[in-house]
């Protein structure tokens, strides 16, 4: 009969025997996963080719400043443009069409101007006056089409070939484009205190037409507005964002600290405190259960009165009340079963905890290496947000034919500015225009511009898993020299953070191209899903949404799964030196063999740190919601004046989480590492004499492993 324990050995593997001369991180290596690092080192020439073709092609200012109908910016140095930095459209009416919408772009000229209009003239009354008002036709004049000075021209043949707008209305400019001056008076809309307004083409029009018009404009700009209003909260605000991302890193250092001298202390603190709040909460339903006693309609249910929008009747209800004290009790009560159930795993994963203090105590520069990942994934996202700007503004301007009518086939067409008027093509579609819509090309280069965005994304996800697997190998490194050390602190490496990092580069650098590579794959796979689903977010279509929805899921666990099992082959291989798919087999063979360990131990010490991240990112977000809510009496009159307050706290609440993260990731990352080499430990070795535990004291104790040699073992 085959025991249970040699069944669960021969389906995940052989544990491994003992071997004498193991201490630890095998420091005579030899390079792994050559041809992936060769690939590695190649993929990163060809990005960094990638990146100067886009800067030799690309132009920013074409995202950065607006552009006329002819493609030239309006402000543009060395241009005809250059003190013209307004963009003027002539019929703003036309911006109320879907057209705005579909093509991102108004179909109306659009010219470069120095200043907007500040009156009502419509081109009719300056043509009528001209001669006797020379200085109106001279106003006027700069909002047509440079070069135009023939007042003679009809007045059909001036707007047919738009030489001249049919009108210009009082504007501002706003996000460098002119709007109208819209005001209200007495709650009625005005533009320069007039409700209507002549077009020009002899039709008398209500205000609201603009703002219909000026709406169509603003559905695409909102998003640019907002902007720039959050760039100006930023630029008032950084240094006091700053200031809480370092009371953020303070703070994580002083738990971590706390971590180490009382960690049991803090996690039933937390335990008891999460009681407490769920107990006070069954209480305040009781009292709002029997405050409401007597009061008439309390006694409906829910079925009685129906759907309402307004959610706060449902707290009038004493049924209401009742259901919340029913569910709360459930809760605590599972709670309570869990902690009485589990209270053995709880103090390992204590142990654990200190044991992780004691290591990041005696290596304390782990706790600084974060810094060093940062400084990389930042690189990698600037590299990638430069690159794909400029090959997303690469090219030359391309012109399409823009028309109201939408029966007009060549809407849409190409079609060339200079040629466009001795065509057929404004005669079958009054009023269309050959108008400036995108930068583009007909090159081999242009037409791979899509291709090569999505070789940036992936190469990028690439680079930034890669500085991640590179930094959890390192950490996994130094950490493992501290476990498999006989006397502690005595026998742990000099700077084994740095000589962790060195193997890591020297030897394995393959191996953890070829972990970032999978993860990259599936990763950009999730990408590519997502923006379907945003395609096809408007189909009918219910089996390609529920489709769409299950791919997603699956390559979601895909990813999980992943990470999960890089983070533990990048552990075996700073511990062993093996190539990436001996480590990843070897590792998840060990943690099938240690199954319910991993399953209890792994998340009651994700559960601590996860509840580390909310207090530091919680206390900190409460402190500068004050602050910049000036609610703080002593500091009010320091808090700047912001547009939208929640710009900074946001931005210091998410930083102090990723600032709690990056200190806490080391933690998670150092107790992992403890927990692996613990259970190599235990399938190494017995306690003998001839084969004694590298485990701490405190482990033995926890654990109820004896130690049966003479070797000391430093708590």
């Amino acid at each position: 009969m085959v025991r249970k324990g040699e069944a669960s050995a021969s389906l995940y593997g052989e544990p491994r025997k003992f071997d004498p001369k193991f201490r630890g991180p095998i420091h005579n290596r030899h390079c792994t996963d050559i041809v992936c690092c060769v690939i590695f080192i190649v993929v990163i020439l060809g990005y960094i080719a990638l990146g100067v073709v886009a800067w030799v092609h690309g132009d920013p200012r074409k995202v950065i400043y607006p552009t006329d109908s002819y493609g030239q910016f309006c402000g543009q140095k060395d241009t005809p443009n250059e003190n013209k930095t307004i963009l003027f459209y002539f019929n703003i009416l036309k911006c109320a069409s879907p057209v705005v919408l579909i093509n991102l772009q108004c179909p109306t000229t659009q010219l470069c101007v120095s200043k907007c209009p500040d009156r009502f003239v419509t081109y009719i009354d300056v043509q009528a006056s001209y001669r006797y008002k020379p200085d109106q036709w001279n106003y006027f004049k700069q909002f047509c089409k440079p070069g135009f000075n023939s007042p003679r021209k009809s007045v059909a043949q001036v707007l047919r070939d738009e030489d001249c707008p049919s009108m210009i209305i009082p504007s501002r400019p706003f996000l460098k484009r002119c709007f109208p001056d819209f005001s209200t008076k007495n709650g009625v809309l005005t533009v320069a205190n007039q409700t209507t307004f002549k077009d020009g083409r002899g039709k008398t029009r209500n205000v609201t037409d603009l703002r219909e018009a000026a709406n169509g404009i603003n559905n695409v700009l909102d998003a640019r507005s907002i902007g720039v209003k959050i760039f100006e909260d930023y630029a008032i605000s950084w240094y006091w964002i700053l200031i809480g991302l370092f009371i953020a890193m303070v703070v994580s250092l002083l738990f971590l600290v706390l971590l180490r001298f009382t960690a049991g202390v803090l996690f039933w603190i937390f335990i008891f405190g999460v009681i407490g709040i769920i107990g006070y909460g069954i209480w305040h339903c009781y009292w709002e259960y029997d405050h409401l006693k007597g009061i008439p309609g309390s006694d409906l249910t829910v079925y009685d009165i129906g759907f309402q929008t307004d959610f706060r009747v449902y707290l009038q209800l004493r049924q209401t009340w009742l259901a919340f004290m029913i569910l709360l009790c459930g809760v605590e009560v599972i709670i309570i079963l869990m902690l009485i159930f589990l209270r053995n795993r709880i103090r390992i994963a204590i142990a654990l905890l200190k044991e992780g203090s004691r290591a990041i105590g005696y290596i304390m520069s782990t706790l600084f290496y974060p810094i060093v990942t940062f400084i990389l994934i930042a690189i990698c996202i600037s590299y990638w947000a430069v690159t794909a700007v400029f090959l997303a503004t690469s090219g030359e301007p391309v012109y399409k034919v823009m028309a109201n009518q939408t029966l007009c086939k060549y809407a849409n067409l190409t079609c060339d500015p200079e040629t466009f008027n001795t065509t057929n093509v404004t005669k079958l579609c009054p009023g269309a225009q050959c108008t400036f819509a995108f930068y583009g090309g007909e090159s081999l280069y242009h037409k791979y511009i899509f291709i090569l965005q999505l070789a940036n994304a992936f190469v990028f996800l690439w680079l930034v898993n890669f500085a991640i697997a590179l930094g959890q190998c390192t950490l996994a490194g130094a950490f493992a020299s501290y476990y498999w050390a006989s006397r502690k602190p005595a026998d742990i490496p000099l700077w084994p953070l740095f000589s962790s990092f060195g193997r890591a580069i020297r030897y394995h650098t393959g191996s953890l191209a070829f972990g970032a590579l999978i993860l990259a794959i599936v990763q950009l796979i999730r990408v590519i899903l997502e923006y379907l689903d945003h395609k096809l977010k408007g189909t009918q279509n219910s089996f390609t949404r529920f489709l769409l929805c299950c791919l997603k899921c699956c390559f979601w666990c895909l990813e999980k799964f992943l990470k999960f099992i890089n983070r533990n082959a990048y552990i075996m291989i700073a511990i062993y030196g093996k190539n990436f798919c001996t480590s990843a087999k070897e590792a998840f063979f060990l943690l099938m063999r240690n199954v319910v360990r991993v399953a209890v131990l792994d998340k009651v010490t994700d559960f601590l740190l996860f509840l580390g991240k909310i207090l530091v990112a919680g206390g900190v977000g409460v402190l500068a919601f004050f602050f910049f809510t000036q609610k703080i009496p002593v500091i009010a009159q320091e808090a700047p004046a912001l547009n939208y307050y929640w710009v900074p706290l946001l931005t210091v609440i998410i930083g102090s989480y990723l600032v709690a993260h990056g200190f806490f990731s080391v933690y998670a990352m150092c107790v992992d590492t403890l927990f692996l080499c613990f259970c190599e430990d235990l399938e190494r070795n017995d306690g003998s004499t001839a084969k004694p535990y590298f485990m701490s004291a405190s482990l033995h104790r926890i654990l109820g492993k004896k130690e049966l040699s003479p070797k000391k073992a430093v708590g």
